[in-house]
C-alpha cells in the first residue's frame, strides 16, 4: 500500500525562504475541529481549472475517488481499493450506491478542513453533479498541499515491474519448450 505524500518540492534548498521541510505533513495544517467552517478554495462548478482531472473525473470517476479516498483515509485504505469499491457500487448498484458512498468521503474531508457545508448537502452535491464535486475535492486537496499524482508513480512502477516479471516468466516457459 502507498499513500499519497504532500509535496515535497515546494520547501526546496535552492529556495532560502521556503522555510524548513514539511516533514511528511500537508503544506497548508488542517483546522482543529470545532473550529468555525471556511470556503472551499475553488468552486464546485470550476472543473476547467484543472482539465486532466476534469476529463479523467467525467469519464472514469473512480480514479479521482481512490485518491480523494486514499487521502483522507490518511492512507490506511489504497487509491485501487477505495476506486474498486467506488467502482462496484456505481455501476451494478441500483440505489446510487457509488454517489452515497462518495458523498460520505466529501464529509469527511470538510470535516477535516474546516470547510462549509452539511450531510445533506455533501449528499446532494455528489447525487446531482458527481464529477463536479469529485473534481472539486480533488482540487481542494491539492489546495492543502498534498501531491496527487504520488500514486500513479507507483502504480505505473508496479505495472511495468508485474510485466517484466509476467515476460521473464513468458519466456522461461518458452525455453522450457
Amino acid at each position: 500500500m502507498h499513500s499519497s505524500n504532500p509535496l515535497d518540492n515546494q520547501n526546496s534548498s535552492s529556495n532560502p525562504s521556503a522555510g524548513p521541510p514539511n516533514d511528511g505533513q500537508p503544506v497548508s495544517s488542517s483546522p482543529v475541529f470545532g473550529s468555525s467552517p471556511g470556503p472551499w478554495h475553488t468552486g464546485l462548478f470550476d472543473c476547467f481549472d484543472d482539465l486532466p482531472n476534469c476529463l479523467i473525473t467525467y469519464y472514469c470517476p473512480c480514479v479521482t475517488f481512490g485518491q480523494i479516498a486514499e487521502i483522507v483515509d490518511q492512507g490506511t485504505r489504497s487509491r485501487a481499493t477505495s476506486a474498486v469499491i467506488f467502482g462496484v457500487l456505481h455501476h451494478f448498484c441500483l440505489c446510487n450506491g457509488g454517489c452515497l458512498y462518495s458523498c460520505c468521503y466529501r464529509t469527511k474531508l470538510r470535516n477535516q478542513y474546516a470547510l462549509v457545508g452539511s450531510r445533506y448537502a455533501d449528499c446532494c452535491v455528489h447525487c446531482c453533479c458527481l464529477s463536479c464535486a469529485l473534481s472539486q475535492e480533488y482540487r481542494e486537496l491539492k489546495k492543502q498541499g498534498f501531491d496527487m499524482t504520488i500514486g500513479m508513480e507507483y502504480f505505473t512502477s508496479l505495472s511495468l515491474s508485474l510485466s517484466l516479471s509476467h515476460a521473464h516468466h513468458i519466456c522461461t516457459n518458452i525455453r522450457r519448450i
